[in-house]
């Protein structure tokens, strides 16, 4: 693409073209050249959407639950971004269930934004381009953004890294759900959603869930938790103060979301957290924590696609590892021989 190009429709998205904002995600989930330039661009004009991470075991009701939650918002005058995040196919690296249709409730609203994308392969079901995604939508003038994970488990944790809350949905009776929290994705929420809560169960669920939050709270008070947060509300006693002293309480939220009840008290719940974020400070340090890692994947990427080209330039990887066998050199020295043209032009450069 070229720069002129690129500069008409960075102009297009900030000036609510909804087909460039289509077109700049599509470049940012394909890579496609010139796609760093759109969004460094765009990056100026970031800042003000309020980003919601939807996360919890598949047939949790997520999708629903999204559909419901968008609707409310637009109920309340406010433009909504959705990204979907599905399995990748294993061929194309293209979203399986691609645009599927789940936003039954939003169909032909120009004001609501829906986007499947492809997990392609990344722990968690986030694809790297999410990010660059939700910066597009957020200058776009989106005023909340949620993105939808795929419900992998465990390492669902990576949605933290670009949502300012994150809502944990669990469904009654479930037992792969209450392993999956015991596995570690409770430490990651700020809001949790007992969907489908006119089940049987939904109780035992609720006081499963104020357990295991009482239980978190040593971990988190020893910085294991995720955002500093703390145990549970509905009464709670015992909290975890932020730095400040300040101190969240992630909340429960009951839900049935194929009818929409409990939708708006979770926006209630989401909205106290944003401005719990907001008051002690804890939404700014977030976001430099966010900055700090998209810096870092983004120089870990970056460098191992350097190396990959300086491994390919000295015969590829086959003749370095039968060099190796045949006790000709080691690891550690093919290492370093690979390494010394990117340490050598560092250096100069700092010089």
């Amino acid at each position: 693409m070229s720069e002129a190009n690129a500069e008409e429709l960075v102009a297009d998205v900030l000036d609510g073209d909804h087909r460039a904002l289509a077109r700049t995600i599509s470049k940012i989930e394909d890579r496609s050249p010139g796609y760093r330039d759109i969004v460094s661009d765009l990056h100026a004009h970031t800042g003000d959407a309020e980003v919601i991470g939807v996360t919890g075991s598949p047939g949790a009701g997520k999708s629903t639950l999204v559909d419901k939650l968008a609707k409310a918002y637009r109920d309340r005058g406010l433009t909504v971004g959705v990204i979907a995040v599905d399995p990748s196919s294993p061929y194309t690296g293209g979203a399986v269930l691609g645009d599927r249709i789940r936003m039954a409730s939003n169909v032909g609203d120009m004001d609501v934004f829906f986007r499947s994308m492809s997990a392609r392969g990344q722990l968690g079901g986030l694809s790297t381009a999410t990010a660059d995604a939700i910066k597009a939508l957020d200058a776009f003038g989106k005023d909340r953004i949620v993105v939808e994970t795929v419900g992998a488990g465990q390492n669902e944790v990576d949605v933290v890294r670009t949502a300012d809350t994150v809502v944990v949905l669990v469904q009654p009776g479930s037992g792969d759900d209450v392993q999956m929290l015991k596995a570690g994705i409770l430490e990651i929420g700020d809001v949790f959603v007992v969907n489908k809560a006119d089940m049987d169960g939904a109780a035992t669920t609720v006081s499963d869930l104020q357990e295991m939050l009482h239980m978190r709270e040593g971990a988190t008070a020893a910085g294991a938790g995720h955002h500093g947060a703390g145990a549970i509300a509905d009464g709670a006693t015992d909290t975890v103060a932020d730095a400040d002293g300040e101190e969240w309480d992630p909340r429960i939220v009951e839900t049935v979301a194929t009818e929409g009840k409990g939708v708006v008290e979770l926006i209630d719940s989401l909205d106290a957290h944003y401005d719990h974020l907001r008051s002690t400070g804890e939404l700014d340090r977030r976001a430099r924590t966010r900055y700090a890692e998209e810096i870092r994947q983004l120089l870990r990427d970056d460098v191992a696609d350097l190396l990959e080209d300086e491994i390919e330039h000295r015969g590829g990887m086959a003749s370095l590892v039968d060099a190796i066998r045949a006790r000709e050199t080691d690891p550690y020295t093919v290492a370093d021989r690979i390494l010394d043209p990117l340490v050598d032009c560092v250096r100069q450069r700092r010089e």
